[in-house]
């Protein structure tokens, strides 16, 4: 089981280090625009809509690398007083109660998603007709990291849970 763990934060973080560098590319985009606003005096048709479905894949595609660095909020006031056994208890009971749920709707509705956008080739309003569905499938893949993520994270609480005993 460990190796399965470890597996998924190999994923997981071999993922996030490729997506990372999309910031440099959507700055390199803003600042392109910028100049087009600044020496011409009109943006480009384009770079906003990019810009803004490239800074949506990111934040989506990074929130497993995220969770695997614990990066996201978390309010462990009284968590950290407790011993690691009841830590991992907890943990297991937030990831049943809250994230399942939260993963199998986001896994279902963003694949209904991407769906109907896909068949109906779904674009952009603006000059430039940009697909959609490409940042709409991004739904479902950060959905499945964040799951196998979470799976990783279970892993670990079961295995914190049978090292100690109760005192």
């Amino acid at each position: 089981m460990n190796a399965t763990a470890r597996a998924i934060d190999a994923l997981n973080e071999g993922f996030g280090r490729l997506i990372a560098p999309l910031l440099a590319v959507i700055t390199l985009i803003v600042i392109y625009d910028i100049a087009l606003r600044f020496f011409i005096g009109r943006p480009s048709d384009w770079a906003f809509d990019v810009t803004k479905m490239l800074f949506g894949a990111h934040f989506m595609l990074m929130s497993a690398y995220g969770l695997r660095h614990h990066a996201h909020v978390e309010v462990d006031v009284l968590k950290r007083l407790l011993s690691r056994r009841k830590q991992a208890a907890l943990e297991l009971l937030g990831y049943l109660i809250f994230f399942v749920p939260f993963i199998w709707m986001l896994l279902s509705f963003g694949w209904a998603f991407f769906e109907r956008s896909f068949s109906r080739s779904e674009t952009t309003y603006g000059m430039m007709a940009i697909p959609v569905y490409p940042v709409k499938a991004v739904i479902v893949i950060a959905a499945g990291l964040l799951l196998l993520q979470a799976i990783a994270i279970v892993i670990r609480a079961v295995q914190a849970l049978g090292k100690e005993t109760p005192a």
